[in-house]
């Protein structure tokens, strides 16, 4: 990430498809005090005195979070997700989930993390920050492939390692764009069950896509195995940093007695952040009132605006790189059914070199897909991000994109 910021400031005239953020033009900075108001509103409405909601915004709050019960309802609404607001932890972003979640389920080097490779760095991140390896299970074309998950787990058992965890996200993944079909997901589950595993599933990019989406994982789970990790960076605004973390799955703590796993989670949090901050808290809250549980309606300007950015973008690659060139080059790409990105296969090495030969001469920049491969790989792919360019960008960004590969692809 450095790099790739790096590679931005030295050259700002270059056309950026790899910032992974959403596009702010549908942001409104009116809307921040509307929606806290908002919040303040119905905490009166429900009984709450000034001298508490004084104290709910200006006092340290609950560790695992003020609004729970809100993002509970939420969840019940537009995820199918029906939970008890105690099995839900508000987090610092989706990010502090992750720690969380990987810190509170390895206890040791015999337990092991398995990951979809490619797969978001913000997992190997939180991994490495522990000191946990994690064991990378290569993605099929529809993010899920069942028998190199049952090797992955079977390798690991006879190293005398424990798998504990299978991180994915199921939906438009981050960084190829694929997306789990209805049985994949099924068999995912049942796999989990088989091989006493929990799935935590990651879910940014679901409601900013469009269409109906298919389940949650957790919406089918009837055993207690996902994890299910969420983010209101996509749906309402990055900058309030506010993620959450559903974990209703029952444990046994160090004094005998039974409780969630959200309960262990809020202890680890309360040495790290302590509680996420209420403002933040308040405004995504509003949000989420506001909508009435559909943050789906609420977006959905939004996720065509990014299917139209998706579309136009595959339409300008084809356009600048028909068939024929392609399969003389040895060029191809996905063709993702939501999210904000895509994945394109080249003939070259797409690494920093080539990213910085692409920004310098060819004014357009990318993300090495090598960045996403824990295990090594992903040398000869790069990741296009369409969530915040313009029309305009994507046409004459796809067009420098096409002549960089050309050149690339060219005999020295």
């Amino acid at each position: 990430m450095t790099f790739l910021n790096e590679v931005t400031l030295r050259y700002p005239n270059a056309i950026s498809f790899a910032p992974g953020r959403p596009y702010d033009g549908f942001f409104d900075t009116e809307q921040i005090f509307g929606y806290l108001r908002g919040y303040l509103d119905h905490e009166a409405e429900q009984g709450s005195s000034p001298e508490r909601i004084r104290t709910l915004m200006y006092q340290y709050g609950p560790v695992a979070g003020q609004i729970r019960d809100i993002v509970a309802d939420w969840l019940r609404v537009d995820e199918q997700i029906d939970v008890p607001p105690e099995s839900v932890v508000v987090t610092v972003g989706a990010q502090e989930a992750m720690l969380l979640v990987l810190r509170a389920l390895v206890g040791g080097p015999d337990d092991a993390i398995l990951v979809a490779s490619p797969c978001f760095m913000g997992i190997t991140g939180a991994a490495r920050l522990l000191d946990i390896p994690v064991t990378p299970v290569p993605e099929g074309a529809d993010g899920f492939c069942r028998a190199e998950l049952e090797a992955a787990i079977e390798r690991e058992r006879a190293r005398g390692r424990r798998p504990r965890a299978f991180y994915v996200i199921p939906d438009h993944s981050n960084p190829s764009g694929t997306t789990m079909g209805l049985r994949d997901r099924t068999e995912l589950l049942e796999l989990a069950a088989r091989h006493d595993l929990l799935i935590v599933e990651d879910s940014p990019y679901r409601l900013v896509s469009p269409g109906p989406p298919l389940p949650t994982l957790k919406s089918l789970d009837r055993e207690r195995r996902v994890v299910h990790i969420g983010s209101f960076a996509k749906t309402v605004f990055p900058g309030a940093r506010l993620g959450f973390v559903v974990a209703d799955q029952p444990v046994v703590d160090d004094a005998g007695r039974a409780t969630l796993l959200a309960d262990e989670l809020a202890k680890i949090k309360s040495m790290v952040t302590v509680n996420t901050p209420s403002l933040s808290q308040a405004v995504v809250a509003g949000a989420l009132l506001a909508a009435r549980g559909r943050l789906s309606e609420l977006n959905a300007k939004a996720a065509a605006h990014y299917d139209d950015a998706l579309r136009h973008t595959l339409q300008e690659l084809q356009a600048r790189l028909p068939a024929d060139r392609r399969a003389a080059l040895g060029v191809g790409w996905n063709e993702p059914s939501g999210g904000f990105f895509l994945g394109v296969r080249v003939p070259f090495r797409a690494d920093n070199a080539a990213l910085t030969r692409s920004a310098e001469e060819f004014g357009v920049i990318w993300t090495p897909m090598s960045y996403f491969y824990p295990g090594g790989g992903g040398t000869r792919e790069l990741r296009l991000s369409i969530s915040y360019v313009t029309p305009t960008e994507i046409t004459e960004g796809t067009t420098r994109l096409a002549r960089f590969i050309e050149a690339a692809s060219a005999p020295s």
